[in-house]
């Protein structure tokens, strides 16, 4: 965490980037309209629960909103943002998820879609997901 106020609160959420088997596509969500950054597109995840890994909470959280059961053996650390909001504080922990079993959908409702790399920066998403997009976009030109 960065330096902060003792009194300071970081939400920590995890979030998944799910590559499809080209490699070249990445499964997405629409946040729900009723939620903070309702209707914009982002990285299926939530909030991590206490006594919970972050391993743990993503797992638990895709299949829970997305269906999909993701292979703990093969979650890869992608990259990690701290990013303020006027109204909160977020820390994501993004995993790369290599292996799932199941459809994805939107079990709450929530569109979901498969996304080129190449077109993530012409979607509307949070703030804090730039860094991600970035990091993608600079894998796949390697």
């Amino acid at each position: 965490m960065p330096n902060t106020a003792a009194d300071e609160v970081w939400l920590h959420v995890v979030a998944a980037v799910i590559p499809d088997a080209s490699g070249r596509h990445i499964l997405l969500a629409r946040r729900p309209y009723s939620k903070h950054q309702g209707g914009k597109w982002e990285f299926p995840g939530g909030k991590v629960e206490n006594g919970e890994s972050p391993q743990q909470a993503l797992v638990r959280e895709l299949n829970e909103e997305i269906g999909i059961r993701a292979d703990p053996a093969t979650l890869r650390p992608f990259i990690r943002i701290h990013h303020r909001y006027p109204e909160k504080n977020v820390f994501l922990d993004v995993w790369q998820v290599k292996a799932f079993t199941g459809q994805p959908r939107g079990l709450e409702g929530q569109e979901t879609g498969w996304f080129a790399i190449s077109s993530l920066s012409g979607l509307p998403f949070p703030d804090a997901n730039a860094p991600i997009i970035d990091a993608l976009q600079k894998a796949a030109l390697d």
